[in-house]
């Protein structure tokens, strides 16, 4: 029900709007009651459409169109029964109308039933005359079952009928991705490009395609294509850029991105790329020029609070990388790469109290990497908290079961709490799969490797036979 607009249109909607501020009843045909709901609709103003299309039935009764859109409504605000219903009464006056067909799917893929949805839009497939559409929703189906195949199938049969039908494109190489085609997906994009040779967006997937394929000299090639088909195509210079970078051309890379920065608005990809290519060229005064900017231009933008604050770290810069990851977590308190970076900071700067927050927090949110673990775990250790440190490798235990060194520091834990027997169990098992680790209870512990028990214990090991 694709209704275009014009200067009639336009005088249907101020008639119409003027009827509802005047409160006055004016007459429209139902082809101009269609116009209003499918602009208002257009437009996301819903409460608009539903006026123009409760008034336009009291006009029309019989209108189909208009009780189509009143059952797209119904769905769109998820009361499925009530559309299903008004459909099944709509299917008894006409059976040889497609849409009834394509919104009964609609309701069916809404429940998940998409196996039910294609059988239905197969029927409308074969009394349609818009067959791209209701291919392009058969194929939108297979997507939701994860039948790749049956879905690229169906875009490729929508290009077939409509060549710049540049969702479909996307789609049919998604699929070729999904199924590891790259090849297969070249190839077709090159039958494609032999009838459409100045089609940016095929080029710009065949260069996306050699991408993966790591082969970056054809890769470049096709990009360079797409932004002679249009050299305003923002995203053949950043792919471009993308690739000059894989071949460490960071001159080039820089130049190909600064471009999309007058093209539109900069974006905090192409400014995070240039920062890192100007880090990687040596000019660290253009790098942190870029990546402030960056943060600046999108302050949520995880990558660019990360580069700016390793920068510093690389450099041994401590207390700026630690002011810049202070302000990361100031606007998003639970990315835990950023607690992961505050912890490490603060340990480099022996601020152990700050850093073993850090730790815990990264934990909490689900970092649960062993180097977490045991660092959290000595400086509990550094700082007193015995019991502390023991539920912390207590529960590392749980992740890394038998893990030698837990094992290790909560034995010289246990028997620094003077619970020998504990502390007797985890050093046996730590000298059981790494008996070279005993360093770790002679750095962290001293006084315990001298205990007589202790002492015993490891003896034993070294020769079992006394």
């Amino acid at each position: 029900m694709q209704l275009s607009s014009n200067e009639h249109n336009n005088f249907s909607l101020e008639r119409f709007e003027s009827m509802l501020k005047t409160n006055s009843v004016l007459f429209f045909d139902s082809e101009e009651f269609e116009e209003i709901v499918h602009h208002y609709l257009e437009n996301g103003k819903i409460a608009l459409a539903k006026k123009a299309t409760k008034l336009g039935l009291e006009q029309h009764p019989s209108s189909t169109n208009l009780k189509l859109f009143r059952i797209e409504m119904y769905i769109f605000e998820n009361q499925l029964d009530i559309a299903d219903e008004l459909l099944d009464e709509l299917h008894l006056l006409e059976q040889g109308n497609e849409e009834i067909y394509i919104q009964k799917a609609n309701i069916f893929s809404r429940r998940d039933k998409h196996k039910e949805a294609i059988l239905l839009l197969e029927q409308a497939l074969e009394i349609t005359d818009d067959k791209a559409d209701v291919l392009s929703l058969l194929g939108m189906e297979h997507l939701f079952l994860e039948d790749y195949q049956n879905a690229k199938q169906c875009f490729i049969k929508c290009l077939e009928i409509d060549e710049e039908d540049y969702s479909a494109l996307y789609n049919v190489i998604y699929c070729f991705e999904f199924l590891d085609e790259y090849e297969a997906a070249i190839n077709y994009l090159n039958d494609f490009l032999n009838k459409n040779p100045y089609c940016e967006v095929a080029w710009h997937q065949v260069g996306k395609m050699y991408y993966e394929l790591k082969d970056y000299k054809k890769a470049l090639a096709a990009y360079d294509f797409a932004i002679i088909s249009d050299d305003r195509f923002i995203g053949a210079y950043l792919e471009k850029g993308r690739v000059l970078e894989k071949l460490k051309r960071y001159t080039e890379a820089i130049d190909s991105y600064s471009i999309t920065l007058g093209l539109d608005d900069p974006t905090s990809y192409a400014l995070l790329r240039m920062g890192k290519c100007y880090e990687k060229l040596g000019n660290t005064e253009m790098a942190i020029q870029f990546y402030t900017k960056c943060v600046a231009e999108d302050s949520l933008l995880d990558k660019g609070w990360i580069a700016i604050t390793d920068f510093y770290l690389k450099n041994k810069q401590f207390q700026k990388a630690l002011y810049y990851i202070e302000k990361a977590i100031s606007i998003d308190g639970e990315n835990v790469h950023y607690w992961k970076r505050y912890a490490k900071i603060n340990n480099k700067l022996n601020l152990f109290e700050e850093a073993e927050v850090g730790f815990r927090k990264a934990l909490e949110l689900g970092n649960y990497e062993i180097e977490s673990w045991l660092t959290r775990g000595d400086i509990l250790i550094n700082l007193g908290e015995f019991e502390a440190a023991v539920n912390n490798f207590n529960q590392a235990l749980e992740f890394y079961p038998e893990h030698a060194e837990i094992e290790y520091r909560l034995s010289g834990l246990y028997y620094t709490l003077s619970e020998s027997d504990k502390g007797a169990f985890h050093l046996k098992n730590a000298l059981k799969s790494e008996p070279e680790f005993l360093m770790i209870i002679e750095e962290l512990f001293p006084q315990i490797i001298q205990m007589k028990s202790v002492v015993e214990i490891i003896k034993q090991h070294k020769n079992p036979s006394i």
